[in-house]
């Protein structure tokens, strides 16, 4: 099946896109957004207390009773990102409040401009202000307890009349948000992420985006894909879903594998980032799933996928040959980061 055929078509031609302020902006996204499931992948409200646990670290999403913030209403949070990172990038002052012109997002984001589209993001800001995240976290060996929206605060300015639609949105970021653009903890995104059908393949997309990156594949059992994805099915259920991916083959970036007798995904990159460097060729080694339970001993305080993500681009960038044990090496690079830097 072609690419183009299975991604939502676009609404715009580039020279109407071109009015938009923002048609040459890129997309960026949050790192931590991106490793952990923060957004419901359910297109009715989903109003229960979701709980995501790593070892001894947890995250619960708590939404309000309009719901918990989903995977489309956090094209909002992408766009005001993408936003503050250009201005930084130009040498702009930037701040927490963010001005949205509601009709250049729509369009941005491949939407359409019907009243309903205006009532979808006057919905969505409602679901990203009420929704909170708490979590523990280890400092100095004692267990922190936080909690914190992904958005303070929300106001809407709507054109008088009988249309009502809204012209202008502005969103207070919170000082988690804030705070992880100003530290660059952002990735780019494909544009053709805003055509992506199904909440299940953003968030798919996504977590290839953080793991496999530039580099040639990431492999991953079925099981902590299920985990890491944040989906409700069963994990009959998200096999099936990830074998029709695979037949399609159809997302942004990267192409999907499956191997059956492994009960394993591998993404590869549709682009040949890593050979630009002859070193980096050798593809990106599978850890067992032991080896992060015995990561979190050594190195508590650190996200083992951060881990992984370092040592695997230490080892292509070293251009040593595979290690025999990959296991063994990836807990030495674990205690050596715990040694010089015990916490993040």
């Amino acid at each position: 099946m072609m690419l183009e055929n299975q991604l939502l078509p676009e609404k715009y031609p580039q020279n109407e896109l071109l009015i938009c302020d923002v048609a040459n902006m890129v997309l960026k996204d949050l790192m931590p957004q991106m490793e952990h499931p923060f957004y419901s992948l359910s297109k009715k409200p989903d109003t229960t207390i979701r709980r995501y646990e790593h070892g001894n670290d947890w995250i619960e999403i708590v939404p309000s009773v309009k719901g918990a913030a989903t995977i489309y209403d956090k094209d909002i949070l992408i766009y005001a990102i993408s936003q503050i990172m250009a201005k930084l990038n130009q040498g702009e002052k930037v701040e927490k409040r963010v001005r949205i012109n509601t009709h250049e997002f729509l369009m941005f984001t491949n939407r359409g401009t019907s009243g309903r589209e205006y009532i979808a993001l006057q919905n969505s800001l409602d679901r990203l202000e009420g929704t909170r995240i708490r979590t523990n976290l280890e400092t100095d060996g004692k267990i922190q307890w936080e909690a914190f929206g992904l958005v303070d605060s929300a106001t809407t300015r709507r054109s008088s009349g009988l249309d009502g639609r809204l012209i202008w949105c502005e969103i207070n970021l919170s000082d988690w948000v804030f705070n992880a653009i100003k530290s660059n903890d952002v990735l780019t995104l494909h544009r053709d992420y805003f055509k992506l059908r199904k909440p299940i393949e953003r968030r798919i997309y996504e977590l290839a985006r953080k793991h496999c990156g530039q580099q040639k594949e990431w492999p991953i059992t079925l099981k902590l894909l299920h985990k890491k994805s944040g989906s409700k099915s069963s994990l009959k259920e998200f096999r099936r879903l990830i074998k029709t991916t695979v037949e399609i083959n159809h997302l942004p970036d990267y192409t999907i594998e499956y191997e059956k007798p492994n009960d394993r995904v591998t993404f590869n990159n549709r682009e040949e980032w890593w050979k630009d460097n002859p070193k980096n060729q050798n593809s990106l080694l599978y850890l067992p799933p032991s080896a992060y339970e015995e990561a979190r001993k050594f190195a508590p305080h650190y996200d083992v996928y951060y881990l992984e993500q370092e040592f695997h681009n230490w080892w292509v960038n070293s251009g040593r040959p595979a290690p025999k044990n990959i296991k063994a090496a990836f807990i030495g690079f674990c205690k050596k980061i715990h040694k010089r830097k015990p916490y993040p």
